[in-house]
């Protein structure tokens, strides 16, 4: 049944197009700001996803393109839906886009495989069922606007091309600029401005266990709080104790992120908040180094010491890997400790990158060591 040309219907149409279009929009620029992030998203669904004996890993050099093409295609359709262009091509191109979000999501919801889709990038964290039931709720409106897409037709051929060509170079000249240097914004914990450490009250943890019953019992109290602890799991004939912790008195602002020695023993907390600053050197991924990467280290170094500050070199590579490429690339006296390559991805996207921290604070980060703004 067709739907009738009302005024009722058109205003529905054009509420329906400009919903859905602005949350086309607002997902392809939050992703538009950080490519690199998009690319290790759909590199995490190519790895871990499979039909059958069917896997997708040996698409994972075209997860660049395809990233791109998806951002571009989010963020074209956002504006045709907005202006009402081509609004045909536009209703279907909707309609197939939902499809396959509203299907996939559903699938990670069920599998669980992938625990966050990055739909809104690193601006907007939502669980799996969350990001399902938003693409349920884009559906409604999507479907009416399949349904009334030829309301008030007018025939705007060139008005409609110049937008089409405008959409898709504006966002891909965005996505190449935020490839080729740091995000213009910043939605990660690693921040320009953000201090990355939080000092907190500690707590102790004890856990009594009852002689008789055999009962176990955990109290918490305040460092030098043992007075708070209940008189009656002090009755040492009665309560014995099974054992005892202590939180951190300060707590990094970063999920997984650590500085490890080849001892094992994490660093991160004492280094990040020095007060003589510090430099630290990223690479997550050593195979991707060049020469011109190796030069930008060497310039770091030599800034750090003519500021005299501490530098640091964090890198997800195996021990005898970085030292090799060390030794061969003339990257000499550099200290260098461990973490994991999606931390490292997530505080700088620059392979090499370059940050400087003081007093826990993120004080400057870039691609360019020569460009990194260190304070005396």
């Amino acid at each position: 049944m067709k739907i009738k040309d009302t005024n009722l219907n058109y205003t529905l149409n054009v509420v329906c197009r400009w919903v859905v279009g602005l949350v086309f929009l607002f997902s392809s620029f939050v992703k538009g700001v950080d490519p690199l992030g998009t690319v290790y998203k759909v590199q995490e669904y190519m790895t871990a996803w499979s039909i059958g004996s069917l896997t997708f890993e040996w698409a994972l050099p075209l997860a660049g393109v395809l990233s791109c093409a998806l951002i571009c295609a989010e963020f074209v359709v956002g504006v045709l839906l907005i202006t009402n262009s081509y609004r045909r091509l536009t209703a279907w191109l909707l309609a197939l886009m939902m499809l396959f979000f509203t299907v996939t999501t559903f699938v990670d919801a069920l599998s669980n495989k992938v625990t966050d889709c990055g739909c809104f990038g690193d601006a907007v964290k939502l669980t799996n069922w969350e990001t399902f039931w938003k693409n349920i709720a884009l559906d409604v409106p999507t479907v009416w606007i399949i349904l009334t897409w030829h309301l008030r037709p007018k025939r705007r051929f060139e008005r409609d091309c110049i937008i089409l060509v405008a959409a898709v170079a504006v966002m891909l000249v965005f996505c190449i600029y935020n490839i080729k240097h740091e995000p213009v914004i910043d939605f990660r914990p690693w921040k320009i401005g953000n201090k990355m450490i939080e000092e907190r009250e500690a707590m102790n943890h004890m856990t009594f266990k009852n002689l008789a019953s055999g009962e176990e019992v955990t109290v918490d109290y305040p460092n030098g709080g043992w007075n708070e602890v209940p008189e009656e799991y002090k009755d040492f004939e009665k309560w014995e104790i099974v054992s005892s912790t202590s939180d951190e008195p300060f707590e990094l602002k970063a999920d997984g992120f650590s500085m490890m020695d080849m001892l094992n023993e994490d660093h991160a907390v004492d280094l990040i908040q020095a007060e003589d600053g510090l430099v630290i050197i990223t690479i997550h991924s050593l195979d991707k180094m060049d020469a011109e990467g190796a030069e930008e280290m060497r310039l770091a170094q030599q800034l750090a010491e003519e500021n005299g500050k501490q530098i640091v070199l964090l890198t997800s590579a195996l021990p005898e890997e970085i030292q090799a490429w060390m030794y061969d690339n003339q990257v000499e006296g550099l200290d260098y400790l461990f973490a994991d390559a999606t931390a490292i991805k997530t505080m700088l996207r620059g392979n090499p990158g370059f940050m400087y921290v003081k007093d826990a604070v993120v004080v400057d980060k870039g691609r360019k060591a020569g460009e990194l703004k260190i304070e005396n």
